[in-house]
């Protein structure tokens, strides 16, 4: 007479790798979810109060570019279109970088003042706390997720005309023609 077998339960490795062959297709990851990941990663690290690059467009924000000389006017008319503009930041450079709705960048026309960038552009966003130079910082923190309503932004840039023009620059900065 033979031994009776003795069952083994399976491990807890094998059961998650059997119910990972189970579910098929739905067990894989999100195609954008490594992309969310780093959206969150960066995000954090702003509200941490560091400062950290993240790439434009996608669900979050893209950017409109102009030069900061009598972009003020603009500033003020975006204050009272939105009861406190959204997001601006100013880099000491001479650059304000106002933060869009996404989308905005596949709707925005040549502009003779402002130039729109969205992916697969990045922007660093100073710390949340940083209200004052060195380097760039918020002139307009955000609050909650308010942005910069794009159509009023162009009109406003449209009346005032700050200086200087940002096309050339970027496209140097850039490699490309905008």
């Amino acid at each position: 007479m033979s031994a009776p077998a003795i069952l083994q339960a399976p491990t807890s490795g094998e059961i998650i790798e059997r119910l990972d062959v189970a579910a098929g297709p739905d067990r894989q990851p999100a195609v954008d979810m490594a992309d969310l990941a780093a959206r969150l990663r960066a995000l954090l690290s702003v509200e941490a109060q560091q400062e950290t690059c993240l790439r434009l467009g996608g669900g979050l924000f893209e950017v409109v570019i102009t030069g900061a000389d009598r972009a003020g006017e603009a500033l003020e008319r975006m204050d009272v279109q939105q009861g406190g503009c959204g997001p601006v930041i100013q880099d000491p450079t001479g650059w304000l970088y106002w933060l869009v709705p996404p989308g905005t960048r596949q709707r925005w026309a040549w502009h003779p003042h402002a130039v729109c960038l969205g992916e697969p552009h990045t922007l660093t966003l100073p710390p949340l706390d940083r209200n004052a130079p060195p380097g760039p910082y918020w002139l307009r923190p955000p609050r909650g997720d308010r942005l910069v309503p794009a159509d009023p932004l162009r009109q406003a840039l449209m009346l005032v005309g700050p200086e200087p023009a940002p096309h050339r620059e970027l496209a140097a900065r850039l490699g490309s023609a905008h």
